[in-house]
Order: structure tokens, then C-alpha cells, then sequence
């Protein structure tokens, strides 16, 4: 198990997976949902793989990672505060654990290393908000070898919204954390948390889930290409693979599954003679046909028609799967909030109208003191066979508009380590929910097998009316500018061709030849 105690004394622990078997062959089968070209961009081992659920753990790990690297550590980000504390569990000076303070001395106290940071330019709007000083002027203070820039090469109204920090070329952390202001918390969720506030303020911020992961190998050499291609387009330098640093693991870190094949999955807009690249929604389509038994998502929207049409193809089958889907009570902002909470209201009717065998769930998390936990993960678990930890939300912008990057496992038939890998799918599964019922993972485990296998069913059962819980979500009444909004999707307009009926026909017959 990775353990880690907080300010009180509790624990934040993910399930570890046995040791791997020997070096797998990978089956290709025609049930496979990760094929690159189509669903993924990549197929690369992983040397190590781990998942951190929620910040506290990730930004504690990410200091360590940052002050042995050796030549080059490249951030790339939607948002980046480097006012932010990375571990205020550990004693010491707190401007001491401040992250411009742990880059600068990483760079100071080692002559061969750089640093790079690019944020996405409007992200700059919110920094400013927050009253720190733009990234221009943080350039000025700082050492050579330590760089900030902003990223403008996007459409309009498009936004850099990939969670990248690259060690080395030998270390990756992709996922849905930004390592900034608001993020870090611990999987305790307390309502009030003494060490969850912004910089310079000592008001507390609500709680926060949050999911990423970290790779090594191969796997973190492919994303350092990917982080390697955004710098330059962001900034005009092109910059070398680092190709003498050998393997790099933090210290403390047990992972969650070693050697083991990774797909990076990607969202890129048509934009500057590059082509579209709609990866994540293909994954999306192809995970939701070949759904058999369950599908869980924690997601910050439910505001995509295309992929809650699909959802609903599903549910209206008398055999289909069904959906558990995690989101917060409310998005952040008015303008997120005429966006995307419309669009959840009337999809959510679309839905549920297609739901008449009462196979689909819309829920949120709440504390001991049923405050609502902000969901911010984007996690999918299909099945026991697919795993994907990123950082894109169930909403259009995410598949076709931003950049995206979401890290996906997949249990092949066939593969020798087959059990394995499903194991973990479930174990991940099992440790999300537990965290958000309040209960150990073991339980979820148990109510699903003491419930058919239903996890509908095995969620209703831990479901409490009392602390900490997950409670339904209860969709607001619109008003006429609302419902215009989600009717037109003109916050949020779709960038993407159709592919869902291909999809959902391909996969059918595969589940058809299966079943004969």
C-alpha cells in the first residue's frame, strides 16, 4: 500500500498490485479498446506505474522528484502557482516549501539542471485574479536556468489543459492535477482542513478530489516527447531528449502495477496547419460499446450530448451496463457554471428518460458534515479491463477544442498477466468508492458480489443518509436563458465529426461473435 499520514495522524492509501509476472505479449484480440491511431496515440511500457488520489500525497512526491532531478524538468499546465506549499505536513519553513522556492534551489544546487514552465496564456486571467505577479515579471527574479513562459498558440477560446510534469525524460506525472492554488487536500476530505487555504490567506478552501498518475520508462519517455513538442510550440525552442539519466523513482513511492503497457490518449485542435486529433472521444465511444457489466467515472461535467447519447443507446438495452458517474454539486465560476451546468441539466433528462431499467447513477460526494466535495478527477474504470486516469472532462471543449492527455491500462484476453490487470482495475474502482462512501474498499468489494455483480445496486446499499457519503444529484430548474444555453451549446459548441453510430455498431457485433 502507498500510506502517508496527515496533520492528524490519518492514512491516504492506494492498493498496490502484486509484482508483475514476466515481460507480457501483449494478445491483440478484436475486443482491444486501445489502438494507436484511433484511440490512442501511443502503446509504451511502463517500467513503474502509480496513481496518487488526491494532491497532498502527489505534490509532497513531486518536491522530491523535483530536487533530485538531474537535467531537466519540464512543467506543463492549464494553471501554476508558485506561491503554493507542496508539503505542509512535513516541518520546516513554510517559504522554504513553497514551489518557486523548491525550483529555485533545485536549480541552484545543481549546475546542469533547467527548468522550464509553460502555462497556458488565459490561465494567466486567473493567476492575476489571485493577485500573483505574471509569469513575465516571475522571469526576471529568477536563475537563467529557471524559465516560465506562457503557451498562446491555441484556436480562439481554446485553453492548454494538460496536467505534465516531466523528469528527466525517465519520470512522468499526467493526469487531472494542476499544481496550483485550491488543489491540495488529502483523501480525508475533512470540512475544515487548517493546511487547505490559498497563499498569503488563511481562509480555508472546500474540499478537493483529485486524481493523477506517474509513470516511469519508456511510457515517461513518450510523454516527455509529447511535453517536448508542446514546448515548442509554445516558445520556439526545440529542446533534446535527455538521454543519460537513468531510472528515477522517488524514494517512498510503492507503485500500483510495473511493466506494464500504457496508451497516452490525446485531444489536440485543428490549429496552425496541425490537424485535429480527437483520441479521447474515440476512447470515450469505444469504452461506453464495449461496456458489458459497469461503467464508473469521476468527472468535473456531465455536459457532453454526444458521449450522454451514447450512455443513453446503453441504457435503453435490455442487457446494457450500467453507469456510475461522479461529478461536483456545482462547476466554479458563473461562466463554467452557464456552460456546464446547463448542459448537465438537460443531458441528464436525456438520460435518464433512457434509463427504464434504472441502471444509471449521477452523484456527489459529501463530508462527515455533508459539505460537497469538489470532484475535479477525470477517471474512467470500464469494467474490469480499462483504466484511464487524465486529465479531460466529459464536456466538447475537452474533445476538440483544448489539449488533452489521458494515460489508460487495459486487460487484454490473452494476456498472461490478464487477472492481474483486471484485478487492479477493480481495486482502483473499489478504492475511489470507499474513499467517497466513507467506507474501506473491501466493503465495496463485497456489496457488488453480495449484489450480483450490480455496482448500482452495491452503491445504493452504502449509501448513507448521514456523514460522509455520496448523496444524488438533484438537477436545478432552468431559466429561459439557461435552457437557451444548453439548448444551443453556444458556451461549449461541439469540434468533433460524429462517430458513435460506427463505433457502437463495430462493438456490437464483437459482443455478438463473443456471446455465439
Amino acid at each position: 500500500m502507498i500510506e502517508s499520514a496527515d496533520a492528524a495522524g490519518t492514512t491516504s492509501r492506494v492498493p498496490a498490485v502484486p509484482a508483475a509476472l514476466p515481460e507480457p505479449v501483449p494478445a491483440q484480440t478484436d475486443d482491444t479498446l486501445l489502438v494507436p491511431g484511433e484511440t490512442c496515440w501511443r502503446i509504451e511500457r511502463a517500467d513503474r506505474h502509480a496513481v496518487f488520489v488526491d494532491a497532498a500525497d502527489y505534490f509532497a512526491t513531486l518536491k522530491r522528484a523535483v530536487l533530485r532531478a538531474e537535467r531537466r524538468v519540464l512543467f506543463i499546465g492549464w494553471d501554476f502557482d508558485p506561491r503554493i506549499r507542496l508539503d505542509p505536513r512535513t516541518p520546516g519553513r513554510a517559504r522554504d516549501d513553497r514551489l518557486g522556492r523548491v525550483l529555485e534551489k533545485a536549480v541552484r544546487d545543481n549546475p546542469r539542471l533547467e527548468i522550464g514552465v509553460l502555462q497556458w496564456d488565459l490561465g494567466m486571467v486567473v493567476a492575476l485574479n489571485r493577485r500573483m505577479a505574471p509569469i513575465v515579471w516571475l522571469n526576471r527574479r529568477t536563475p537563467d536556468r529557471l524559465r516560465f513562459a506562457v503557451d498562446t498558440h491555441h484556436p480562439l477560446g481554446g485553453a492548454h489543459h494538460q496536467k505534465i510534469v516531466v523528469i528527466d525524460d525517465c519520470l512522468a506525472f499526467a493526469g487531472g492535477i494542476d499544481v496550483t492554488a485550491d488543489r491540495w487536500d488529502t483523501s480525508e476530505h475533512r470540512d475544515r482542513h487548517p493546511m487547505r487555504h490559498r497563499p498569503h490567506t488563511t481562509r480555508l478552501r472546500g474540499p478537493w478530489h483529485d486524481v493523477t498518475s506517474l509513470v516511469s520508462g519508456p511510457a515517461a519517455r513518450a510523454i516527455g516527447d509529447l511535453a517536448r513538442e508542446r514546448w515548442e510550440s509554445g516558445t520556439g525552442e526545440r529542446l533534446e531528449p535527455v538521454d543519460d539519466v537513468e531510472a528515477c523513482w522517488p524514494d517512498g513511492v510503492e507503485t500500483f502495477l510495473t511493466d506494464v503497457d500504457v496508451a497516452i490518449s490525446r485531444t489536440r485542435p485543428a490549429y496552425g496547419g496541425a490537424e485535429l486529433v480527437h483520441e479521447i472521444e474515440l476512447l470515450w465511444l469505444a469504452a461506453i460499446a464495449a461496456a458489458r457489466r459497469t461503467v464508473y467515472v469521476e468527472t468535473q461535467y456531465f455536459a457532453n450530448r454526444r458521449i450522454a447519447e451514447a450512455i443513453a443507446d446503453r441504457l435503453a438495452e435490455d442487457d446494457g451496463p450500467e453507469f456510475v458517474v461522479l461529478n461536483p454539486r456545482g462547476a466554479e465560476g458563473w461562466l463554467e457554471s452557464k456552460a456546464m451546468d446547463t448542459a448537465r441539466v438537460k443531458l441528464l433528462d436525456l438520460v435518464r428518460r433512457a434509463d427504464r431499467h434504472d441502471r444509471f447513477r449521477l452523484l456527489v460526494p459529501v463530508t462527515e458534515g455533508r459539505r460537497p466535495v469538489y470532484v475535479h478527477a477525470k477517471v474512467t474504470c470500464v469494467d474490469d479491463r480499462l483504466l484511464r486516469i487524465g486529465s479531460s472532462n466529459l464536456n466538447n471543449r475537452s474533445m476538440g477544442l483544448d489539449t488533452e492527455c489521458d494515460l489508460s491500462i487495459e486487460a487484454r484476453t490473452g494476456d498472461p498477466r490478464e487477472t492481474e490487470l483486471r484485478e487492479a482495475v477493480l481495486a482502483m474502482r473499489h478504492r475511489l468508492l470507499g474513499e467517497h462512501l466513507g467506507v474501506a474498499p473491501e466493503e465495496v468489494a463485497a456489496a457488488v458480489e453480495q449484489h450480483g455483480g450490480s455496482l448500482v445496486r452495491a452503491v445504493d446499499a452504502l449509501v448513507r443518509p448521514a456523514g460522509r457519503s455520496l448523496v444524488p444529484f438533484e438537477p436545478p430548474q432552468l431559466d429561459p436563458v439557461e435552457r437557451f444555453l444548453a439548448d444551443t451549446e453556444l458556451l461549449d459548441a461541439e469540434h468533433t465529426p460524429n462517430r458513435w453510430r460506427r463505433v457502437k455498431q463495430a462493438f456490437a457485433g464483437r459482443r455478438r461473435r463473443q456471446r455465439g
